[in-house]
């Protein structure tokens, strides 16, 4: 039965309960309704709604239903129920009789749903940052592995100065570590509990709001009954958040692509992530890390969708809102599994050392060094900056790397350059003059590396 149909006298057509109800989006909330509820029958006990008795039946069955249902999907889509506020007050009647129908005393299905998906995206949040961790804790490893195996660094994809596999591992981890603040914050702002603000106005009965919050596991309750009901900042906020990191795991997915090549074969990936072709035998295709770059095109697209749809509502409540679940529930379950994903990948990278080294000596990544020490020899950057680049375009012409040079033909570019800048030329050189804060030297990455291990 549905919970308004006093006022009509008409029934709906078929065809607007398939459009208006919202039990195959929102039944994943039936965790959280129960949980509400159950405290809820305790807060209208306490303003003498119900009795002790009352009370306790009603959390009993409630509890109970929970046990029954568990995450039964087809149980509850099957029921018919308009949402998933109707399908367990249906539930309990059946169970208590009249008494069911006394829960909903004070209580709006604004506020109800409000703090149902408040408490799903709190839950949420914690899954994900277990998810985020696992990561972190994937590429760390892989960084302890591959400490000090020397790649070219990229700019503008061409090679730019040698860094360290490690050191690349790293980057990352400074990226999902923003993400971890990002949804720190996001759970911070939405620990707030909205029942007890009715349908808007708030609700009649002197219930002790603070209690109820503290009951449901918020830190406070929420302080404007007409924001409460209309609030999906947190629904905004950890799409926004996925969003960010997804684009973070994407750029990470591209990486490997490349790294994965055969024109690069710097990594080869597990065999678990990988599949095959349909018509190449030889084939060996990167699908989990593509699905990942894939899948960052639908959690953005869920952000604009709930931007869209809060952008001009008036206060306070309005059906559209009924559209923040599918996106959001999308978007938690996208960002979900492609971290599950990517720490799987990562587990599996091998990384081939002396195909990265030999990328790096090929790329004159260490020009900058030739150019640093015409520095030293009393020469000015831009004038240093200068000769190395014809240094360069004659090492190109030859097919030869700088430090191959014979010294005859780097002194024919600058009298200063001596035997003695072979040593600087080295890409262990290149690496241990970065020795400062941040930098790729070993000794930098051994400490950087040291202090992540520490925290997770």
């Amino acid at each position: 039965m549905a919970l308004w149909g006093g006022r009509f006298q008409g029934q709906a057509s078929a065809l607007f309960q398939l459009f208006n109800d919202s039990l195959p989006v929102d039944y994943r909330l039936f965790v959280q309704d129960v949980e509400g509820s159950i405290a809820w029958a305790d807060a209208i006990a306490s303003v003498g709604v119900l009795n002790a008795d009352e009370c306790s039946r009603l959390k009993a069955a409630l509890s109970e239903l929970l046990l029954e249902v568990g995450e039964d999907e087809a149980a509850i889509i099957g029921s018919g129920a308009e949402d998933i506020h109707s399908f367990v007050e249906s539930k309990l009647i059946e169970k208590v009789g009249d008494l069911g129908k006394k829960l909903h005393t004070g209580r709006s299905r604004n506020d109800q749903v409000a703090t149902d998906l408040k408490l799903w995206c709190k839950a949420s949040a914690s899954v994900i940052e277990t998810k985020l961790k696992a990561v972190i804790g994937a590429l760390l490893a892989l960084a302890g592995r591959e400490l000090d195996a020397v790649m070219p660094g990229y700019t503008h994809l061409q090679r730019a100065q040698p860094v360290t596999f490690g050191h690349w591992c790293l980057a990352y981890v400074e990226m999902l570590e923003r993400d971890l603040s990002r949804l720190t914050d996001a759970t911070a702002r939405l620990n707030t509990c909205p029942l007890g603000s009715g349908a808007l106005a708030g609700t009649a009965y002197a219930i002790d709001r603070h209690a109820l919050a503290a009951a449901l596991g918020f830190a406070r309750p929420t302080l404007n009954s007409l924001d409460a009901v209309s609030d999906r900042d947190h629904v905004v906020e950890l799409c926004a958040a996925a969003a960010v990191s997804m684009m973070h795991l994407s750029r990470m997915a591209e990486d490997m692509i490349f790294f994965n090549t055969g024109e690069a074969a710097f990594i080869e990936l597990a065999d678990n992530v990988t599949s095959g072709s349909s018509l190449m035998p030889q084939k060996k295709n990167p699908d989990a890390l593509e699905l990942i770059r894939g899948k960052s095109g639908r959690v953005y697209g869920n952000l604009v969708g709930i931007l869209t749809t809060m952008k001009a509502l008036p206060l306070a409540y309005n059906k559209d809102m009924q559209e923040d679940k599918e996106g959001l529930f999308d978007t938690v379950d996208s960002w979900g599994i492609c971290l599950d994903m990517a720490a799987l990948v990562l587990e599996g990278v091998k990384v081939n050392r002396a195909n990265t080294r030999q990328a790096a000596e090929q790329g004159y990544a260490n020009a900058t060094e030739l150019a640093d020490y015409l520095v030293a020899k009393g020469i000015p950057f831009r004038e240093a900056h200068h000769i190395v680049g014809e240094v360069v375009l004659h090492a190109i012409a030859k097919g030869v790397a700088l430090e191959a040079l014979p010294i005859e033909s780097l002194q024919a570019f600058s009298a200063v350059i001596g035997e003695d800048v072979y040593p600087h030329l080295s890409l262990e050189q290149c690496l241990a003059k970065r020795d400062v804060l941040g930098g790729t030297a070993i000794k930098q990455v051994q400490s950087a590396l040291a202090a992540k291990q520490a925290q997770y």
